[in-house]
């Protein structure tokens, strides 16, 4: 694999985002984020370019969409060795995305909670990270996909070691976590929503 040389950040557990971000900027990775992630990730001194400002296109909605766009998706879908693909990504301004680092709304901690509605159940249904995951994760060959904190260190140690690129290996591993990560998510929501009554 080539070297990451673009990553997109959105997290909502930011322990060590932004140490993990800073030692990406000091490997050459440019990084684009959202909301609290990139306010995080400045105001810890490191260069962040806002999604929005990345497609040309605003947060809308309250925040329902943020990264639903073709720039994104198509960053992280694009297979490198296809040239069609290249061609296409040239012709639409859409950049490699080699890296992403995404966890999901907390659905399962906000049912927990004693008197939550079924409106603020709803509202923590995250739609763009699951998406962004599953296409990371499809596109492992081209792209690493992190959702835990605990494998910032693994693949720092990976770009630190192989001119900053990942192994397939790796890749393949973290992908099979995005998968089980999005069946699980799925299946808290499907459990909680058999439950309810409109």
């Amino acid at each position: 694999m080539k070297k990451i040389k673009r990553a997109v950040i959105s997290v909502t557990d930011k322990s060590g985002v932004v140490e993990f971000a800073k030692s990406l900027s000091e490997l050459g990775v440019q990084i684009l984020s959202t909301g609290g992630t990139a306010k995080a990730i400045r105001e810890g001194g490191i260069p962040v370019i806002d999604i929005a400002e990345y497609t040309g296109f605003p947060e809308m909605l309250d925040g329902r969409v943020k990264t639903l766009h073709p720039k994104v998706h198509g960053g992280l879908l694009g297979m490198r060795d296809n040239p069609e693909h290249v061609k296409m990504m040239e012709e639409h301004g859409i950049k490699d995305i080699d890296l992403l680092v995404v966890n999901l709304y907390q659905f399962e901690k906000t049912v927990a909670k004693e008197g939550v509605t079924l409106e603020e159940a709803i509202e923590n249904i995250d739609i763009g990270g699951p998406a962004m995951l599953r296409s990371s994760a499809k596109n492992f060959r081209d792209v690493t996909v992190v959702i835990e904190p605990s494998d910032y260190e693994t693949v720092l140690n990976e770009m630190k070691s192989n001119n900053g690129a990942t192994s397939l290996k790796t890749r393949f591993s973290l992908a099979k976590k995005v998968f089980n990560l999005t069946h699980q998510y799925d299946g808290a929501i499907s459990q909680y929503l058999e439950k309810m009554e409109i």
